[in-house]
């Protein structure tokens, strides 16, 4: 006798979006205090004139549950009907249990599938793809992905090149049954060789005075890697969803550069009437929450607006990378 198998909805879509930012805003001119540099070489260089970072009483738990309770809300649906929770973190500084756990005890989820994923910059993603593929596998109902990091913990005040670039943030959005499509195909993958290009120190070489190990990152060999491969990527995931340049509506990828971004443009041959993320600006990069944040951010300015076409995509540590086109909430 053949095993049964499940099935769900045939389409899914983003139902809702929140974010949550650290509360302290640090300027390119106290961020000059801290290392070698000066606000006019860092805005130059990577578009950022201030980013955000927790005080007191915030950390990874608390900036995740505010955003996924905005999330919540704003799709429309009671926590209760939450079946699903995945949170791409790697500020957790617990091995186990992991953050989508406490996460959905804080939020007074009953029992749903909750688990941790590890890929940096592209986790926001890489949960839309796990959350996409739950939903009309039938394994779940409603999914919550969540991206929340603590990167001013790690940050390398020697490392005069990356130290300003990190921040902290949370973004939330919850995943469910669509009518029409509303989450194109995942275009992911990853360069193993490069593994060592961005890392987190292991946590037995940790100095006595830190809160956290120390990130190291590469910033020329990543900028190299984003601008041709990942920028190719980009292209194959807006192929992907069958919608041409001048039918995509805004383009939100990972906040880790604007020259970067720049480069993808270029790549895309987007015409000018695309909005295009540039959070970078007030937030500096917060690696698995930039993405949802970004999405936030030009929805709530009313630079873009529910039914549009977004082209997503994240890329970092691993090296890994993923996107999709979504059609936001």
């Amino acid at each position: 006798m053949p095993l049964k198998t499940s099935t769900g909805a045939q389409y899914t879509r983003i139902l809702g979006v929140g974010g949550a930012r650290g509360s302290r805003v640090v300027t390119n001119e106290e961020m000059c205090t801290m290392i070698d540099s000066t606000p006019e070489w860092i805005e130059q260089r990577t578009g950022i004139t201030e980013r955000r970072w927790v005080s007191d009483g915030e950390n990874v738990l608390t900036l995740a549950t505010e955003a996924a309770r905005k999330a919540i809300e704003r799709a429309g649906i009671q926590p209760e009907q939450i079946d699903a929770v995945i949170v791409s973190t790697v500020s957790h500084f617990m091995q186990t249990p992991g953050l989508a756990t406490i996460l959905s005890a804080e939020l007074g989820l009953t029992s749903p599938a909750a688990f941790d994923l590890s890929a940096a910059c592209a986790g926001f993603c890489y949960g839309v793809g796990m959350a996409d593929s739950l939903v009309r596998g039938g394994t779940a109902t409603n999914v919550l992905v969540v991206g929340s990091e603590v990167l001013s913990k790690f940050i390398n005040f020697d490392d005069r090149g990356t130290a300003f670039l990190f921040s902290d943030g949370a973004g939330a959005v919850v995943i469910g049954a669509s009518d029409t499509p509303g989450i194109g195909p995942t275009i992911w993958g990853s360069k193993p060789e490069g593994h060592e290009i961005i890392t987190i120190d292991d946590w037995k070489s940790m100095e006595p005075e830190r809160e956290a190990p120390i990130l190291r990152m590469d910033g020329r060999e990543v900028f190299k890697w984003a601008t041709t491969a990942i920028a190719d990527r980009v292209v194959e995931t807006l192929d992907a969803s069958g919608l041409t340049p001048d039918e995509l509506d805004c383009f939100i990828p990972h906040q880790a550069n604007n020259r970067i971004t720049d480069s993808m443009l270029r790549h895309l041959k987007l015409p000018e009437t695309v909005t295009v993320a540039r959070d970078i600006v007030n937030m500096g990069n917060s690696s698995a929450a930039s993405v949802p944040l970004a999405m936030e951010a030009l929805l709530e300015s009313g630079q873009a607006k529910s039914g549009d076409s977004a082209l997503i995509i994240g890329f970092g540590a691993g090296l890994v990378f993923a996107g999709q086109t979504v059609i936001l909430p």
